[in-house]
């Protein structure tokens, strides 16, 4: 009945077979959650007919909700529904023109930001793999520097969603800063294209009699009428992607006058505030067209002193500051096929050959963690200046070996394994679940010399099997533990490994995600984080812009740590 009338609806397309449910019953998380229909929308029209239909139909059937799907690679749940799952990956995912524009300065919202330099602009929609998105950019020596360490498999749907940041989030920033405008179809069905505005506009946009003017006139009286706690409870770390991003909402800019920008809360929100079917996204110039680059290739053979030696790569103020531990290593070797699979036999043949002289060094023992140091710059000698100095200063530290690499084709090797280890480990561990529930922990990188032996302990006390990876320079570390689901005591371990972790987290001033979000997983804990008073802000703005709450329910908000067991998978 449900699927007769939205299919009479739309263009697209309307599934229920087995095969598309089973896949859209599972992310990349812990989690399994059967929606009752799969969607696919032709265009964006179809989005605004299905949400329309939704709202009319909520009162006679209240189960009735909408949760949209990038490519599905989310680690927290947060694609995860039982009514409507809204695919995006089969129409949405064209990418439209893509242009060089007059420079012009922004500021991300990260902490302690630096002004970016935007060269370019690009059209797009939400279901276009990142894998695809990049080479087109490329062409015109433009980048999206958003992007996730994953990002062979991911979407942009899914980074925005998300609020992604990745390996050069040190320097450029996240997903959040790249927004020049986002094309949202709202909880009423009106479809609205939203970006910075002045203050005056936003006003007066506030009293226009429709929905999306209460939207304006409600999030603006709420952030005016509690700056001070909101301001209180934003987090000291160089990326977040806990709760909704009100600190970003109303801003001043370089000309002293304030702004507002709706597309902060889009960001971020996955998909519970409105649903995202296109947008623009500011690029930058390409940065190893831009300049010279160089990595200094860190291999640790004891950890006790990490915190203290990511500290000294800050000094030589790098593009990005990459890790991977032992276990990634041996994933890589243990999987090679999979990286036939993903680069062709002659790629991986060379991916191997190229790591002979690490074979060697490895001949005195396996290093517990790399770290991939990348400075940039306009002038080579320059950039080889600073790698040759921190490579001088880590040489007061014991254990550690380094390698200077001079060419991006021979450190390519190295960003392979960093990228593709989660998912080769996705697609071959068997017996045992890659449980990504403590995955995305941030902390401020000069506590890290505390904060780590704390959370090892955590782990090691627990038995867990467990690998690290990550944005060292941000304090963003990813730790993924192996776990067998299947267990009676699986749930609890879990529960209580992450009241601990996350404990601990806050202690340090950090968040809970930095960039891998809330979805299933973590939104129980957003009042441990914020406090109540911040997450009853969380529940408004849901309201505000979804008072049916017809949008992927349960993420952000109106979910307690007793769901988490509900919805994990049992193999």
């Amino acid at each position: 009945m449900l699927k007769e009338k939205i299919k009479n609806l739309i263009e697209g397309d309307v599934d229920d077979s087995n095969e598309s449910i089973a896949k859209h019953s599972r992310d990349a998380s812990l989690f399994e959650i059967k929606p009752e229909l799969v969607v696919y929308p032709k265009n964006a029209d179809d989005v605004v007919q299905l949400v329309q239909f939704v709202a009319s139909e909520k009162k006679k059937n209240p189960n009735l909700s909408i949760t949209p799907r990038a490519a599905g690679t989310c680690m927290s749940g947060g694609s995860l529904n039982n009514s409507i799952s809204l695919d995006c990956m089969r129409y949405l995912n064209v990418c439209g023109k893509i242009k060089e524009v007059t420079p012009y300065e922004i500021t991300p919202h990260f902490w302690n930001a630096k002004p970016i330099m935007v060269s370019g602009e690009a059209e797009i929609e939400p279901g276009i793999f990142y894998r695809d998105f990049e080479p087109k950019t490329l062409e015109k020596n433009l980048l999206l520097p958003c992007f996730t360490a994953s990002k062979t498999i991911n979407a942009l749907g899914g980074m925005i969603g998300n609020n992604s940041g990745g390996e050069l989030s040190l320097k450029y920033g996240k997903t959040e800063d790249y927004l020049k405008n986002l094309d949202v179809v709202f909880a009423d069905g009106s479809r609205e294209t939203i970006s910075e505005i002045s203050r005056a506009d936003a006003e007066t946009r506030a009293t226009q009699k429709d929905f999306v003017g209460t939207i304006y006139k409600k999030v603006l009286k709420l952030i005016d009428s509690n700056k001070v706690l909101i301001e209180s409870k934003r987090p000291h770390v160089g990326k977040n992607s806990a709760g909704y991003n009100l600190w970003n909402v109303i801003r001043t800019n370089n000309k002293g006058e304030e702004t507002v920008d709706l597309s902060q809360l889009i960001v971020g929100s996955q998909g519970t505030l409105g649903i995202t079917v296109g947008g623009t996204m500011r690029l930058v110039q390409n940065v190893e067209d831009e300049d010279h680059s160089a990595l200094l290739v860190v291999f640790l053979s004891d950890i006790s002193e990490l915190g203290k030696i990511v500290n000294e790569t800050l000094v030589v103020n790098p593009e990005s500051v990459e890790a991977y531990d032992d276990k990634t290593i041996m994933l890589a070797v243990k999987f090679w096929r999979g990286f036939i699979k993903r680069q062709g036999i002659w790629g991986a043949i060379k991916l191997g050959f190229s790591f002979l002289p690490e074979f060697r060094m490895m001949l005195y023992g396996m290093p517990k963690l790399v770290l991939l140091v990348e400075c940039a710059g306009p002038h080579k000698s320059e950039v080889l200046s600073r790698l040759e100095l921190l490579k001088k200063r880590l040489g007061k530290f014991n254990h550690v070996q380094t390698r200077l690499i001079e060419h991006h084709s021979d450190g390519e090797k190295y960003w392979t394994i960093r990228r593709d280890s989660f998912a080769l480990l996705r697609e071959h561990v068997n017996g045992k679940r890659t449980a990504p529930f403590i995955d995305d922990i941030i902390v401020p990188p000069e506590v890290l010399p505390q904060f780590l032996p704390q959370i090892q302990k955590i782990l090691d006390d627990h038995n867990m099997i467990y690998s690290i990876a990550g944005h060292a320079a941000n304090g963003n570390f990813h730790i993924i533990p192996l776990i067998d689901i299947d267990t009676s005591k699986s749930e609890k371990v879990i529960l209580e490994v992450s009241k601990q972790v996350y404990k601990l987290v806050i202690k340090y001033g950090g968040s809970i995600t930095a960039e891998h979000n809330d979805g299933i997983i973590r939104t129980p804990y957003l009042t441990d984080m914020f406090g109540k008073e911040m997450t009853d802000l969380f529940a408004e703005i849901k309201n505000i812009f979804d008072p049916q709450n017809i949008f992927n329910p349960g993420k952000k908000v109106g979910l307690t740590k007793a769901d988490i067991g509900k919805y994990l998978i049992r193999e």
